[in-house]
């Protein structure tokens, strides 16, 4: 009896603690939880308040407006998280408010393909590119393309830098560490 008491209160502990582990992480946000970004399209809505339910669209500064919250950051942070902050805000004026964040569209999440590809333009990258899938998107190089002399271009202003991608060789199974992740606003030139 002294035994099976004792596994039950060592079993009742590992719960609590794999619980407390498990808000943790909640109030962390997930690491798989999609960061927004500029462009990027949100609905907002407020249970039962008709005048505080949007879709917005969040700014190139990282903002957007909303009645009784004044400028929210969105950019960098998941939907979760703004919802939180949007609660918290109202609190002020709504006793209890529930709020709902949803995304209603990526437009901020986009890599650029120039140069000798069949479609050059703008891609949305939904939810990740590689070089590959980006040369893809635009239907494929042409025949005068120089295959070996591709580039990523990655940042802006004096941060920018240019990324290498050999496409024989990537192709041929070597150097697979050149087809990278694209990034949102990464520039892919194919000469």
């Amino acid at each position: 009896m002294a035994l099976q008491l004792r596994r039950i209160v060592v079993c009742l502990m590992a719960l609590a603690g794999t619980v407390l582990q498990v808000q943790h992480a909640l109030a962390q946000g997930a690491p798989g939880d999609y960061k927004l970004l500029a462009g990027d399209k949100i609905q907002v809505s407020v249970w039962k308040e008709i005048d505080l339910q949007r879709v917005v669209i969040i700014r190139p500064d990282g903002k957007f407006s909303f009645p009784l919250t004044g400028e929210v950051q969105a950019a960098g942070r998941s939907a979760d998280e703004i919802r939180v902050d949007v609660e918290t805000r109202l609190r002020k004026y709504i006793p209890e408010p529930v709020v709902t964040v949803t995304v209603e569209d990526v437009g901020g999440s986009r890599v650029y393909v120039i140069g000798q590809v069949n479609k050059p333009g703008v891609f949305a990258m939904n939810p990740r590119v590689n070089v590959l899938q980006a040369l893809t998107l635009a239907a494929g190089t042409t025949p005068f393309a120089k295959l070996d002399d591709i580039i990523v271009l990655r940042g802006t202003g004096a941060a920018q830098t240019t990324l290498p991608f050999r496409y024989s060789q990537v192709t041929a199974g070597k150097a697979l560490n050149q087809n990278i992740l694209l990034e949102s606003g990464d520039v892919v030139v194919v000469p």
